[in-house]
């Protein structure tokens, strides 16, 4: 479980094909706290560690992962939002993420608005995932206050802190990210339509 407050930004140092996964090797300021089999939140998606060399450490995206996230997109060099797992015991200064990404979106604007920005994402609507104004998104593993929701698209505003200490200040239109929507939200939904 995450909590959709980015710890870090980590560099891909490398990425290797291995048959139909990708094995994703990241550099990262606290990779010497990590162990093998710890799970990492990359851009929003939660990946275990499998291998452990100086400041770097690895991790494999399956097919099922590769084909729903933006991660089949990663190039080396860039720059991805890392978060470990929540402490038990810990605030939870986001909201309840749990690291599955629901399906990807494009950056469809971007406006500066004196000193903050909005982003405008567009996703497909027959996935059945919905968004509600003022609840929760997470965006890349961002945990985000949703603004201007509709059926297939929303907004967030992104203050400075958020835009310096995550991959946002990297996003053109044209952008793909991954989007987790508020998992109670999904139970609430999903029970709706069984009712």
């Amino acid at each position: 479980m995450f909590t959709g407050i980015i710890e870090e930004l980590g560099t891909v140092a490398n990425l290797k094909t291995n048959q139909e996964n990708l094995d994703i090797t990241v550099r990262a300021n606290f990779t010497s706290e990590l162990k093998i089999d710890q799970s990492v939140a990359h851009n929003g998606v939660c990946l275990t560690v499998v291998s452990i060399e100086g400041d770097t450490y690895t991790v494999t995206a399956i097919k099922e992962t590769l084909d729903k996230t933006n991660l089949i997109h990663l190039e080396e060099g860039q720059i991805v939002n890392l978060e470990r797992g929540m402490k038990l015991g810990a605030r939870l200064d986001g909201h309840i993420v749990q690291g599955h990404v629901d399906q990807i979106a494009t950056c469809v604007n971007i406006k500066e608005a004196d000193g903050s920005w909005y982003f405008t994402f567009q996703y497909d609507p027959s996935l059945s995932n919905i968004t509600i104004e003022k609840g929760s998104v997470t965006v890349n593993g961002v945990s985000l206050t949703v603004v201007n929701s509709k059926k297939d698209e929303f907004s967030v505003a992104i203050i400075p802190f958020t835009y310096e200490h995550t991959n946002f200040n990297t996003f053109k239109v044209g952008t793909v990210v991954n989007l987790e929507f508020d998992v109670i939200g999904k139970y609430v939904k999903r029970i709706t339509e069984l009712g």
